[in-house]
């Protein structure tokens, strides 16, 4: 299994890199000052979420953003994957897949009832990857977002 550690401040130089990948991968324009605002209260250990890195500390290959609501529906704490990035050079290894289980296996144990998370209706190899680890599309939902 890839290693997988929960990121503190001192990980800053090596998430904002890969934050920064991943928005330029796939199309969110953001600076770097905005990436480390919106980072580094997570890495400071905000309760609203947390932050992992994949693969060797000194050199990692991806990260997972995973942030922390509530929800009726779901009866408790529910969380959201916010961001998960590979580096392209190793996709297609099972990283996410590993990422994937051992948050689920984690976030369970510690009392979350739901994981969710977006992906494009068109990229459909990722949502197959996400199908195969037990995330279902809901019919008759759309996720909708307002920027304040």
């Amino acid at each position: 299994m890839t290693a997988m550690h929960l990121c503190s401040p001192d990980d800053l130089p090596r998430i904002l890199p890969l934050v920064a990948r991943f928005h330029e991968e796939i199309g969110i324009a953001s600076e770097e000052d905005h990436r480390e605002a919106a980072i580094k209260p997570l890495l400071d250990g905000s309760p609203l979420g947390a932050v992992y890195l994949m693969g060797p500390a000194r050199a990692p290959v991806g990260y997972v953003v995973i942030t922390f609501g509530w929800s009726v529906e779901f009866g408790g704490i529910d969380a959201f994957v916010d961001e998960l990035f590979i580096r392209p050079s190793v996709r297609g290894r099972g990283l996410a897949t590993e990422a994937l289980l051992a948050l689920s296996k984690a976030l369970s144990q510690g009392g979350v009832r739901a994981l969710h998370l977006e992906v494009a209706t068109e990229d459909q190899a990722t949502i197959r990857l996400y199908q195969r680890n037990g995330f279902s599309i809901r019919d008759g939902y759309h996720l909708m977002s307002k920027s304040l």
